[in-house]
């Protein structure tokens, strides 16, 4: 396979120009993380509006997980629009709505019936998980993690801790979140050997909240990000997820497992939960489920059930969506992409610790499958952020054809497709390389 990256022009070329500034115009304020102006992608090749080619290491924030229009997933829609679009699934019904349902939940975690709701987003996801625990328990409060993204809508922000701008000037926000820290190894604060104490991060809930501040039997959920994502692609001890499973189980607390962005076979399993041998109670997936067209859902036991009305919407489950989501389970399954993602996040994973050991500022190499990372720091000792560093980085990766994403306070996120193979991991590490190299000149 010949080189991807190839620069007509220095990005954003002229045209991108244009877009950005009308972007700027018209469209509200986001979080914009470099000018790239896509025309068309394939697989994990992306060119612009100038035709500029770049490597896709951002997949969408991973939802292009089979990667960018896939034959069969385009397939799939382009049968599916010629024949119906949308009837409003909530209220009538579809025979792809009850086969994407049975799909994942048979694919999901545990043994028992389980139910499906469908929404259009993982933030709607985890507004599902949040309305369908109290429902279930009649308890009140939740519990997460310091540095974890669960979404923006007002539910899912109240439990968002990752960045202060996301919760700035939205208070009061849903009552009832208690934040706890999150095993985080490569910053422990008890100075133990990274994964060693795993454990007692898990138990400070048991045995400093729970007496102090968060009477245990008012707690309806706690939302999990089995490797947590927005935060900086921290891959917790097994120890501190089996420890978590434990203590919701003695104190009757529902465990509820945020797969949105580690999903879909993005780390090697098709859940990142499955890492660590725990079954949670509920699961929220989107982002790759639909391969860009917008979908997620909630998956939960069937006894758990909620009355007629007590939640719904228009467009969960689309009939597009549907078709799209049932052709990338296909795609998955048929083309071994689970597999090639634990098999080159494995590669990936050793480049970048080859990279570690002649740039300075690579302070921690971490993931799993083809979710990694990179943490930059100033001072390996101190382990102080590289905040701007990272950002020029990512910069000139960008100028130089690969396309990266920030994480967390100082990290940088790789994120292929998972049709990725080992020349294209080559060249994206060799333009990183390059890109480091030219910051330290």
């Amino acid at each position: 396979m010949g080189k991807i990256a190839n620069m007509l022009t220095e990005p954003p070329g002229p045209r991108a120009r244009e877009i950005v500034a009308a972007d700027h115009r018209y469209l509200a304020t986001a979080t914009k993380a470099s000018p790239v102006v896509v025309s068309h992608a394939e697989g994990g090749k992306v060119t612009d509006v100038d035709g500029n080619t770049f490597l896709d290491f951002a997949s969408g924030i991973s939802v292009m997980n089979v990667g960018h229009s896939h034959p069969r997933v385009v397939k799939a829609v382009q049968e599916q629009a010629s024949r119906l679009f949308h009837f409003a699934g909530t209220d009538f019904y579809y025979d792809a709505q009850v086969a994407l349902a049975k799909k994942l939940a048979d694919m999901a975690p545990g043994c028992g019936d389980k139910k499906v709701f469908f929404t259009n987003s993982g933030t709607e996801s985890v507004e599902a998980a949040m309305k369908i625990v109290r429902w279930q328990s009649g308890r009140k409060r939740f519990l997460a993690f310091l540095g974890c993204f669960h979404g923006r809508t007002m539910g899912a922000l109240s439990l968002t801790s990752s960045k202060t701008v996301q919760r700035a000037r939205f208070f009061p926000l849903v009552p009832g979140v208690t934040h706890v820290p999150y095993a985080d190894c490569y910053r422990c604060p008890y100075k133990q050997e990274p994964g060693s104490c795993g454990a007692l991060c898990a138990k400070v809930i048991e045995e400093t909240y729970f007496p102090t501040i968060l009477p245990p039997d008012e707690v309806a959920a706690v939302f999990l990000e089995p490797v947590l994502g927005e935060g900086g692609y921290i891959v917790p001890p097994a120890a501190f997820v089996r420890e978590l499973s434990r203590i919701c189980k003695e104190n009757g607390i529902l465990l509820v497992d945020d797969e949105v962005q580690a999903g879909m076979g993005r780390t090697g399993k098709m859940w990142a939960i499955e890492h660590f041998g725990v079954v949670p109670d509920i699961l929220c997936t989107s982002k790759a489920l639909g391969s860009g067209l917008p979908i997620g859902a909630v998956i939960f036991p069937a006894h758990m059930d909620l009355g007629p009305g007590a939640h719904s919407n228009t467009f969960g489950g689309n009939l597009l969506a549907c078709a799209s989501a049932l052709a990338t389970f296909e795609v998955l399954e048929t083309e071994g992409l689970v597999e090639n993602a634990a098999k080159m996040g494995s590669y990936l994973h050793q480049r970048l610790l080859e990279l570690q050991q002649h740039h300075e500022i690579i302070g921690d190499v971490r993931g799993l499958g083809l979710m990694q990372a990179t943490e930059l720091v100033r001072d390996r000792r101190t382990k102080e952020h590289a905040v701007r560093e990272r950002d020029d980085i990512i910069e000139r990766c960008f100028k130089l054809g690969l396309i990266l994403l920030p994480a967390g306070r100082s990290a940088i996120r790789y994120i292929p497709p998972l049709i990725v193979d080992s020349e294209f991991i080559d060249e994206a590490v060799d333009i990183l390389d390059r890109a480091l190299r030219e910051k330290e000149r």
